[in-house]
């Protein structure tokens, strides 16, 4: 039976979008992804973006709040952002919550005008974030 994956991040806008589709991608059979915020900010286009540069197509996911999701059972909920770790709901059961901090590619890019330097951020983000769900066994089964 497949595992229910939870990527929490503030705003459901990037990183935790980015995982949930490299999840989709390359665990298919594995688990089953989901993505939520603790506040919805709408899906990010730069995300989106590169995602579809090593084609996974983000498009249609949308920002979404936990209580979206208040139907499912998590067996892990992995935060990906500093906020959503500190601010991170309770979750009844035996849900495991992992934290895994990936820096934020539109903080990141905040003071930059260059467009190839601004989506550079979310390609080095988007690659770090493959690399954990590459390996998201080993992750899940150290509890970090």
């Amino acid at each position: 039976m497949k595992k229910n994956i939870l990527f929490l991040c503030t705003g459901n806008s990037c990183r935790s979008q980015m995982a949930e589709g490299w999840l989709r991608h390359l665990k298919p059979t594995q688990y089953n992804a989901y993505s939520a915020g603790i506040e919805q900010h709408g899906l990010n286009a730069k995300a989106v973006q590169v995602m579809s540069e090593v084609d996974i197509d983000i498009s249609k996911y949308y920002s979404k709040s936990l209580d979206e999701l208040s139907d499912i059972k998590f067996d892990y909920v992995i935060t990906v952002c500093g906020h959503a770790h500190e601010t991170c709901p309770y979750f009844p059961g035996s849900v495991q919550v992992i934290h895994v901090g990936f820096d934020d590619p539109p903080q990141l890019a905040v003071l930059m005008s260059d467009e190839d330097d601004i989506i550079n951020c979310y390609r080095r983000v988007r690659d770090d974030i493959k690399d954990f769900i590459t390996n998201i066994e080993q992750h899940l089964e150290q509890g970090e």
